[in-house]
């Protein structure tokens, strides 16, 4: 048994942490902060919660936070290094859900960002917390970078590829939606039901801050290798989901890539390789930890394309971030995360 705390509770991506952490039977969960929550109950905030958890909303403070075994941050960019490493000073393991320790060149952070990086340091020490690439890493890591939500569709839909270098790498297009939870729990005019509702848009077309954290795992992916991506992003009007479809020119258009993705994922307990034909649909893993993939090459040509879906609250959010939890202290990697999609 662990003590977790978890700094922003109050946000969707908080909730839904909240919700699984919960239902963990390794986890005490000690701590949820909220500035201006402090003293009220969690539940009061969320009545779903009821039955699991008498904690209350308290301030962030860092003497606090060290009692625990780990800390997440679910809280905006520009937190989670001010206060990760007197936590880490103190051999608590920080996982961040925030985008503070994602990109390691803090100078392509702070463009994307708006402000400056303050600990270099911990960016170099940090693992990039997709298990799926990362995995005996993060066994070790004392701070997890929890991958974005667009990232980790668009990611785990082209590694195969370019792992085996079957793609130009070039030119390749992440054409990606994502519900208006991706969006934060704020007060925005544009997120209103009367906004969004009946309508889909674009939006981020010149540039968005997960084109950088994209580029820089398939360049990873591709030994180094610069890779060209244009990454469109969409709102759609639905509450949560992201499906990612992403194109590529094969090099080689003799490969059985079905083989090749079914080989790649076949120990991944949170991918599913669809079988060859299929398109998959947001609400197939709608509140679970799965990806769901599918491989189409139209018409027979050289282009290939790659459905990829998940719920971006949980494997594009918390429920990757308890996957790494899980993974960094010895549990079982799907322990409190095995309930199916919930379809409606």
């Amino acid at each position: 048994m662990i003590n977790v705390g978890l700094v922003g509770g109050t946000g969707y991506t908080g909730v839904e942490l909240l919700r699984i952490l919960v239902q963990h039977p390794q986890v005490n969960l000690k701590i949820v902060t909220s500035r201006g929550e402090d003293g009220k109950p969690v539940s009061g905030m969320f009545p779903n919660l009821r039955p699991f958890t008498d904690v209350c909303f308290s301030v962030p403070d860092v003497n606090s936070l060290c009692e625990c075994d780990l800390v997440f941050f679910a809280t905006p960019h520009g937190v989670a290094m001010e206060m990760a490493p007197a936590l880490i000073t103190a051999g608590v393991r920080v996982i961040d859900l925030g985008a503070d320790f994602r990109i390691k060149d803090v100078v392509e952070w702070s463009k994307w960002y708006g402000m400056e990086h303050t600990c270099q340091d911990l960016v170099d020490q940090a693992v990039y917390g997709l298990p799926e690439v990362n995995r005996e890493q993060i066994k070790t890591a004392k701070l997890v970078a929890n991958p974005g939500c667009y990232p980790t569709a668009a990611q785990l839909g082209l590694l195969p590829l370019i792992e085996n270098g079957l793609i130009e790498t070039n030119n390749l297009i992440a054409d990606c939606k994502s519900g208006v939870s991706g969006a934060g729990r704020q007060a925005k005019l544009g997120l209103l039901l009367c906004e969004t509702s009946e309508s889909f848009s674009a939006y981020g077309v010149q540039g968005h801050r997960h084109l950088p954290e994209i580029k820089q795992g398939l360049q990873i992916a591709n030994q180094g290798g610069d890779v060209g991506l244009t990454f469109v992003p969409h709102l759609t009007p639905m509450m949560r989901g992201i499906h990612a479809t992403l194109y590529a020119k094969l090099k080689d258009t003799s490969q059985d890539l079905q083989a090749l993705y079914e080989a790649r994922y076949a120990n991944e307990p949170f991918v599913d390789v669809l079988p060859a034909g299929s398109h998959p649909a947001t609400r197939n893993v709608k509140g679970s930890n799965y990806n769901q993939i599918a491989i189409h090459i139209p018409q027979g040509g050289d282009t290939v394309v790659i459905l990829s879906v998940i719920d971006n609250l949980v494997k594009g959010a918390a429920g990757q971030a308890v996957q790494n939890m899980n993974i960094m202290f010895g549990f079982e990697e799907n322990q409190a995360m095995t309930q199916p999609a919930t379809l409606l």
